[in-house]
């Protein structure tokens, strides 16, 4: 059964009053049911939905990276919840799929994007709403970051910024393009944006690679960052 009849049942319950419960929302019912149905007929937009444990207000949403983004070619899924005076207030939004980007925590998964805190408007549907979550990925917003290592990274180093929101994406959202051989494992120096390089060298000290990687990342020691921070500063960061 699809997602649409399953909703399409639980709407039919409106019609026989002494099964529905006390607590149901029939016209929030219908309004999801046709936020769905949008989605579903907007094949441009290539958004997907589903029913998290056959609950009509929740759900699963999945949409494509951007093309000529670092997130091209991943497919990333969102964690959905319509609570119970919706329309009147906004649907929980927030990514399944880890992503690399400013305005994304890394940890929760929440998104900062205007129209899901003050901009709402019930004239907003879930399609909007999801493809405006699309689109914050090809726009970072600097002055609502959730995600303070990945502003500094953007700001420093477009470049090197882009490339581990790539790795992210190649590791994290199911992306159909070939990881290369020397990466069959997971690289923790690519994850957190740091060359090889820089890691090396502190590592030729005497200190553990991963405690070189999470101080460099701390440090935003990458791009032109690198030549502000001295060795001294590094190595004390490490003894500590």
């Amino acid at each position: 059964m699809d997602i649409t009849s399953q909703i399409d049942e639980i709407l039919s319950m409106d019609r026989r009053q002494d099964e529905v419960p006390s607590t149901e929302n029939p016209h929030r019912l219908r309004r999801v049911s046709q936020e769905i149905n949008g989605c579903r007929r907007d094949e441009t937009a290539n958004i997907n939905t589903e029913l998290v444990d056959s609950c009509p207000f929740h759900l699963k949403g999945c949409f494509s990276g951007p093309e000529g983004t670092p997130y091209e070619n991943g497919i990333f899924e969102a964690d959905v919840i319509f609570p119970y005076a919706y329309p009147h207030c906004p649907m929980q939004v927030k990514f399944i799929t880890k992503v690399y980007h400013p305005n994304i925590s890394p940890v929760s998964g929440a998104i900062c994007v205007n129209i899901l805190q003050d901009h709402w408007s019930p004239a907003l549907t879930l399609r909007t709403v999801l493809i405006s979550v699309q689109a914050l990925l090809s726009s970072p917003e600097p002055s609502d970051s959730l995600h303070t290592e990945a502003l500094q990274h953007f700001m420093v180093d477009r470049r090197s910024f882009e490339e581990t929101a790539r790795y992210w994406t190649r590791i994290y959202a199911r992306s159909p393009e070939p990881v290369a051989a020397n990466d069959s494992e997971v690289d923790d120096a690519a994850l957190a944006g740091i060359e090889r390089i820089h890691i090396d060298r502190f590592e030729a000290l005497g200190f553990q690679r991963s405690a070189v990687i999470d101080v460099l990342r701390k440090l935003n020691y990458r791009g032109a960052n690198v030549a502000n921070i001295l060795d001294e500063v590094v190595i004390e960061k490490l003894l500590g």
